[in-house]
């Protein structure tokens, strides 16, 4: 039997539209990711072409170039999410860039052979305790040790508990270098920025007497930096301080040079430029010395002309804002 017509249509489903797509159209997904991945990457193959004009952008940028690479799990996670073939292809770039400046530190360290172990610290002028502090840098039996930040009141601490083991000694200012070995021509070096006008001495130069012949060391602090607003990154005295110390390393007679100290930048940073393009270092561990609950910077140096250093880390924490950095030296 057939049913009788009511009139009313049948219930039919009808198709959802269709979900329109987030990317608009013309315009390839991921661009955005892709784009950020070739920034970093540009950042990190020409740090130096970022201007220093405003802020000192380019030295605050170098300051802190290692930890760009954490760009790249965050890249890859978007990435992936978004499904974006042009961003998974552009993500090498950065990775590249990076191992290319840094590999070196993923390489377990060679032992190579050196003369000479060095001791750099600043020592910090709150240092609670200097006999302590002191115990720790003769862990790795240093021949030599350079320190900053060593107060009136804490001097003879520092001298008492090194004198037993490091018998020639020198102070100008408010840094020292102890050593095993006879010191001559010891003098200061004068790296006073033209700002500062107070009583202010932090650079000092002695000929140290080796075994393998006379090497002249120098130490030497230079001027904090400053975050803010107003100025950016503030290097300007750190800036002129390296043109004074790279003038008196360029006049320097010696053929073997160290320079042990707080520089207050990286290898990387261009304001070090009248001091680095005359010494070098090994890059082979970051040995980040600062700040010292979390390191996240290297500015704490041991350079080298006419000899070589084989290798630099960072000892453990003391009573100073700064991590002790030790260095083997071949000369």
């Amino acid at each position: 039997m057939t049913a009788p017509a009511t009139g009313v249509t049948p219930y039919r489903r009808l198709p959802l539209p269709r979900e329109r797509s987030r990317v608009p159209a013309g315009r390839p997904r991921g661009l955005v990711t892709a784009a950020l991945s070739v920034l970093v990457a540009g950042l990190l193959v020409l740090h130096s072409a970022v201007p220093n004009t405003l802020g000192h952008l380019g030295s605050l940028l170098e300051s802190f170039l290692p930890w760009l690479g954490l760009a790249v799990p965050p890249l890859l996670g978007v990435a992936l999410l978004r499904r974006s073939t042009l961003a998974l292809i552009t993500l090498p770039l950065p990775v590249a860039a990076w191992l290319g400046l840094f590999a070196g530190v993923l390489a377990p360290a060679a032992d190579e052979p050196y003369d000479l172990t060095v001791v750099q610290h600043n020592v910090s002028d709150e240092n609670p305790d200097p006999s302590g502090t002191v115990r720790g840098l003769l862990e790795v039996s240093p021949d030599l040790i350079a320190l900053e930040e060593v107060t009136e009141q804490a001097m003879a601490s520092y001298a008492a508990a090194l004198a037993p083991a490091y018998p020639h000694a020198a102070v100008q200012g408010t840094v020292g270098l102890w050593s095993k070995f006879p010191l001559s021509d010891v003098r200061v070096v004068e790296i006073r920025p033209r700002a500062i006008v107070d009583v202010w001495s932090r650079g000092m130069r002695a000929t140290v007497r080796l075994p393998q012949g006379d090497v002249a060391v120098y130490v030497a602090h230079l001027p904090s930096l400053r975050l803010g607003w107003q100025h950016g990154f503030g290097s300007t005295r750190r800036d002129g301080s390296a043109e004074k110390l790279g003038a008196a390393l360029a006049a320097e007679p010696q053929e073997k040079v160290l320079l042990l100290g707080d520089l207050n930048g990286t290898l990387d940073d261009r304001g070090l430029d009248p001091v680095t393009s005359q010494l070098a270092s090994d890059r082979s561990d970051f040995a980040f010395s600062w700040p010292a609950p979390a390191p996240l910077s290297r500015i704490d140096h041991v350079l080298a002309r006419g000899s070589t250093v084989t290798r630099v880390w960072s000892l453990p924490r003391t009573g100073s804002d700064h991590l002790p950095v030790a260095a083997r030296i071949r000369l």
